[in-house]
């Protein structure tokens, strides 16, 4: 049945594929971006709501479909929504009350504008990014290898969100910035240990190209040279496409796109793009650094030697009853490795701001550079994307149908230079793409659906925009200013149509227009899993709100790991204050996700991800309610309310429920938990091993408290953001 089926799907792309590439040559995506005018807004009512063009354009629409808007959302949504949507973080309850008692016109703007400022903007937005960029620490398949510097681009994808670096520099960077911005950091001699500032930028460009080198991997393509390097070109290409052109060229690999005017020429002329480029791992000092470092080598040759003694002393002893002087001499060999350990240097001289470990070696970073040109193989367009069947030669060349468009020459000038002129093409301020497709992401990350409802196919098989003049007016307005991120954040949650409530629907909206494409309320979305984890951690007090390093490992519980072949591939960070970071931060492992990552839909990080799933399955609540590190949060958070809420039940419960969801209890609600809470503690229950936060409390409140807030931890209101 299902080969019968395959058969038929196969013979409808043969058969209706050219009709339909026959009736529309080019994607609507394909034509430069233009100022559209903000259109008119015909009703009295909805004129006085209008904040800026966002609303004419959506609500001129409305009024076409006879429908209404939904109200403004209460400032208690409004708060809670701009903190999860820029940070990702629940506000506390002194955050939520200095917005409300800010009576101020501007205090809305103002608010986004702090938000905007806050270090953990880049973490959430960085996050979002990292789904578009296929990010994990690993390759994959079946001995998942590490990379160890794929943080560092996590890194520079964070800091790029927080310093606002504009879009199109941030394109560039990634593609080609060894090529753009070529360096070293060489020292002024006048200037000891002081790299440059400028330097120090171009470092970071070409940490950008990491993009490149942290997707998946086959470990056994090692053993075959070209292979390797045709797979690794596959995958640049494809993400490049999808990532920065919002379009599915992998289609092409293999025979002509069947409905995009992409051939498999343009497909190996990208790949003949990439041809120049290799994978290093470039140092992250300068000459003198390492000079440092390399005079404190003894230090680490003091820690081998060290532990290679103990192993000695222990091989030498197995099955036998240590005497006490052997008994000592074990406690005096243990304690010459952590004197060795101790004295390795923190970071040499100048180098403060680079983490590293020493016993690793020099700190470094993965990125392009380029071949030597004697060593750059020939690209051919293979028949059927087969690496055995070799056709035509192809040069280094843009999309033919798109440089048409553009107005540009197809074939790229230097071969040598052919990623620095790809990402300046792309980057231009008429190309019908790059725009378009950043600003229907940001769209989509604010509102849980782009006005494209495909990020990354603006081809003539994705959806088309739902409000295409919108998009267009957003597209221009993006590059006008500067290409600044931040900005179009403030253009469009200063708009009325993202200040509107969720919670709203009559029955002319819910019939004619069911899924919410015409805008007229805002959509509810759930947390994702990374910011669902911040949450639980936020509200219990514990979260470890460091920046940036090397990812974490937390601890799992046996059966959470029972799926891990490898145990050493989930070595768990020894600090235990290591194991609340955020999300971001915790190790991605392509073959072995973090449990509860994977039971609340992470991205599948083998290709580029634009849109993450929502499911609702079992494994969800069974983590919510029966994890053991769910419940000791809970207990934890229960500690954090009876240190600040004293032993008054109702302020107990009140501070509970702002801490979870961002707002006071009903009366009912309050009458409830009182009710359950008195019921728990007349049980007589205590806790097994709780934590020094509790033990202030009685044991019967303590238990029931922790109860309650497991309870707000599983309720949808605090998953969801309105």
């Amino acid at each position: 049945m299902r080969s019968a089926r395959l058969l038929v799907g196969l013979l409808v792309v043969t058969l209706i594929a050219p009709q339909a590439a026959a009736e529309q040559e080019f994607p609507w995506s394909f034509t430069e971006p233009q100022a559209r005018k903000p259109p008119p807004v015909e009703s009295l009512q909805h004129a006085k709501r209008v904040r800026n063009a966002i609303d004419q354009f959506v609500w001129r629409r409305l009024e076409a479909a006879k429908l209404q808007p939904a109200p403004v959302a209460s400032r208690l949504t409004l708060v809670r929504r701009a903190y999860f949507d820029l940070l990702g973080l629940p506000p506390t309850p002194a955050q939520v009350d200095a917005f409300l008692n800010d009576k101020s016109p501007d205090a809305w703007p103002r608010l986004i504008d702090t938000l905007l400022k806050s270090k953990h903007y880049g973490e959430r937005w960085g996050r979002h990014w990292l789904d578009v960029a296929r990010y994990a620490d690993s390759g994959g398949y079946e001995t998942d290898i590490y990379y160890r510097n794929a943080w560092r681009y996590r890194d520079y994808v964070i800091k790029s969100f927080n310093d606002d670096k504009p879009y199109n520099v941030f394109v560039q960077e990634q593609i080609a910035g060894d090529e753009l911005w070529p360096d070293n950091l060489d020292l002024d001699p006048r200037r000891v240990y002081i790299v440059p500032a400028e330097k120090m930028r171009h470092l970071e460009a070409r940490i950008g190209t990491g993009f490149y080198t942290l997707g998946p991997r086959v470990h056994e393509s090692a053993l075959d040279a070209k292979r390797l390097a045709y797979e690794t070109m596959t995958d640049w290409v494809d993400t490049t496409a999808a990532a920065f052109m919002g379009m599915t060229l992998a289609c092409a690999r293999c025979h002509d796109h069947k409905f995009d005017p992409f051939t498999q020429q343009d497909y190996f002329a990208l790949q003949a793009v990439f041809a120049s480029a290799r994978e290093v791992e470039t140092p992250l000092w300068n000459a003198m650094g390492e000079s440092d470092w390399r005079q404190s080598f003894p230090r680490v040759m003091a820690v081998k030697e060290a532990r290679r003694a103990y192993q000695l002393f222990t091989a030498a002893t197995a099955g036998k009853t240590l005497s006490k002087e052997q008994q000592e001499r074990k406690q005096q060999l243990l304690a010459n490795i952590g004197t060795a350990v101790l004295a390795l240097p923190e970071s040499t001289a100048g180098q403060g701001t680079i983490p590293y470990d020493p016993l690793m070696h020099i700190p470094t970073a993965s990125v392009l550079t380029r071949k030597h040109p004697s060593l750059v193989e020939t690209i051919r367009v293979l028949d059927r994307g087969e690496l055995q069947s070799p056709r035509e030669k192809v040069v280094a060349a843009l999309p033919a149908q798109l440089a048409a468009v553009t107005q540009t020459k197809s074939t790229l000038a230097d071969p040598f230079t052919a990623r620095k002129q790809f990402a300046l093409w792309l980057t231009r301020k008429d190309h019908p793409l790059t725009a378009r497709v950043m600003v229907n992401r940001v769209w989509h990350w604010h509102f849980g659906r782009g006005l494209v409802e495909t990020p990354n196919d603006f081809g003539n098989m994705g959806q088309p925009p739902s409000h295409p003049a919108l998009l267009d007016w957003l597209a221009v307005r993006f590059v006008e200013q500067g290409w600044s991120v931040k900005k179009l954040h403030r253009l469009i949650m200063n708009s009325a149509t993202y200040r509107q409530s969720s919670q709203f629907g009559e029955t002319a909206h819910l019939q004619g227009d069911p899924e919410n494409r015409l805008l007229w309320r805002m959509n509810r979305r759930r947390l994702e899993a990374e910011a669902l984890w911040d949450a639980v951690h936020s509200v219990a007090g514990t979260i470890n709100l460091a920046t940036g390093g090397p990812p974490v490992v937390p601890p799992l519980a046996s059966d959470e790991i029972a799926s891990l072949r490898e145990r050493w591939h989930w070595v768990v960070s020894a600090d235990p204050q290591q194991h609340t970071r955020r999300g971001v931060y915790i190790l991605a492992r392509r073959n072995f996700k973090f449990p509860m990552f994977d039971v609340f839909d992470a991205p599948v990080d083998a290709v580029s991800c634009p849109v993450r799933d929502v499911t609702t399955v079992a494994p969800q609540a069974l983590w919510g309610l029966n994890n053991p590190s769910v419940f000791r949060q809970a207990m934890l958070m229960a500690g954090r309310i009876g240190r600040s809420a004293g032993d008054d039940l109702a302020a107990q419960i009140s501070l509970a429920w702002r801490l979870a969801l961002g707002r006071p209890p009903t009366p009912d609600e309050l009458d409830s938990a009182q009710q359950l809470v008195a019921r728990l503690e007349s049980e007589g229950e205590s806790l097994k091993d709780p934590p020094d936060a509790l033990k202030s409390l009685p044991p019967a409140r303590a238990q029931a408290l922790s109860k309650l807030c497991l309870a707000l931890f599983n309720l949808t209101e605090f998953a969801f953001v309105d």
